[in-house]
């Protein structure tokens, strides 16, 4: 049996539309050596467009930033996991952002924002050491936990014990490594002392890289629920922040 072009676009119009039969000349073509995927494709693009269902438009405005409503996000893979100490894809970085804010941050050009810190450190304002061997971060005082205890320098300190400790597995730990300690200063001030001088200082809680930014809750009883779900692999998103009303 052979097929003129002619032939061959009514018999794959007729299987697209429903009017020949689809195994058959599935045996056929296969039969004369084309591939699977190819033949699904020739029928995909031979059949009619399916109308689209409008979609209700939502009649809820939220009047505050945390005012409510639904939040859509489309990847090309949903998220595993929403503690990106853990994550290894950026589909993770960016879902765990709608509940985990760094100090600071990126704008679309590449000037640096602060998200949880009050202002960026400098050596103008005594936030960055002229040797380079420390950087203080002045924290936000209005931002609180999604159980309603304020965020302050006891959960910074704890996402960089967390995201160090070889026990955690993290994969953030590298950013973190260059780190000899961190001195609470007062409830919103943190000192971050690094081992030797350090150019890359915004590295640990800022921005995206890695998901270093992200920060744990510091509470004790958090302390030990994210050392033991480290163990049993299990996530460990327990809550978000909120600033001003909420995020």
């Amino acid at each position: 049996m052979s097929l003129d072009e002619a032939a061959l676009r009514e018999w794959v119009h007729c299987v697209a539309h429903g009017m020949a039969d689809r195994r058959a000349f599935l045996q056929y073509m296969m039969g004369l050596g084309l591939s699977g995927p190819f033949l699904s494709h020739l029928l995909a693009t031979s059949t009619p467009a399916q109308a689209q269902t409008p979609q209700p438009v939502a009649d809820f405005v939220p009047t505050k930033r945390g005012g409510g409503g639904k939040l859509r996000l489309l990847w090309w893979q949903a998220p595993t996991i929403l503690n990106t100490h853990l994550a290894s894809g950026t589909k993770d970085l960016d879902a765990s952002r709608v509940v985990y804010e760094p100090l600071a941050a990126f704008d679309p050009d590449a000037n640096f924002v602060p998200i949880l810190a009050t202002d960026i450190p400098s050596l103008d304002n005594g936030g960055l050491a002229p040797d380079g061997r420390s950087v203080t971060w002045r924290l936000k005082k209005d931002v609180v936990w999604h159980d309603g205890k304020p965020f302050t320098a006891d959960d910074v300190i704890f996402t960089w014990e967390f995201a160090a400790d070889p026990a955690t597995g993290a994969t953030t730990t590298g950013t973190y490594a260059d780190i000899a300690h961190i001195d609470k200063l007062d409830e919103h001030t943190v000192k971050v002392v690094f081992k030797e001088p350090t150019p890359f200082w915004y590295d640990a809680f800022f921005g995206h890289r890695g998901g270093s930014s992200t920060l744990n809750r510091g509470h004790e009883h958090q302390r030990s629920i994210s050392r033991r779900n480290a163990r049993d692999g299990r996530p460990r998103c327990l809550g978000g922040v909120q600033r001003g009303g909420g995020t």
